[in-house]
């Protein structure tokens, strides 16, 4: 018997609705390490990690629970988010190339006892099914730990399915 594959569509592109949306992504962060930004096979785009940046320094730096609240966790992840996408429309040439955000991993430096970490990662999550809509539901992890580059408070990395 063969199984179905499923078609991922977007109803509406990912570019009209960050349009509707009036959110403009942020320049594609240049690496600060010996990787690269995006590596696309097997009909998949892995974007490494993301940290909150603008013109190559950090926006929030820090601990959440230490020095940094739950809401500058949200958003930084919600700008690692952005900072992901930019790196993938650089990478694809269009977001309309995503099919499905498959999966999500956010990181959040944790000061001792911080135990909201899915509340930060979902300043990451909630854009992404903002942008994508449907195809923007994913699975997701949301790890503490003890330090990040930079002293960054939050990184991001994301898993995407695109049009092969």
């Amino acid at each position: 018997m063969r199984r179905h594959r499923p078609v991922y569509r977007t109803p509406v592109g990912a570019e009209e609705r960050l349009r509707e949306l009036g959110i403009r992504l942020p320049p594609a962060p240049s690496p600060v390490a010996s990787y690269i930004p995006v590596v696309v096979a097997g009909g998949f785009a892995f974007v490494s990690g993301a940290v909150p940046l603008e013109d190559g320094k950090l926006l929030w730096s820090g601990k959440l629970g230490a020095e940094l609240g739950v809401e500058d966790g949200v958003q930084a992840a919600r700008r690692c988010a952005l900072q992901a996408l930019s790196s993938l429309r650089v990478s694809l040439g269009s977001l309309d190339a995503i099919r499905r955000i498959v999966k999500l991993s956010v990181f959040v430096a944790s000061a001792d006892g911080f135990t909201d970490q899915p509340k930060v990662a979902n300043g990451a999550s909630d854009l992404l099914v903002e942008v994508f809509g449907e195809e923007g539901r994913h699975a997701r992890a949301a790890v503490g730990v003890a330090e990040l580059p930079l002293g960054a408070p939050v990184e991001v990395e994301v898993l995407a399915a695109v049009e092969a």
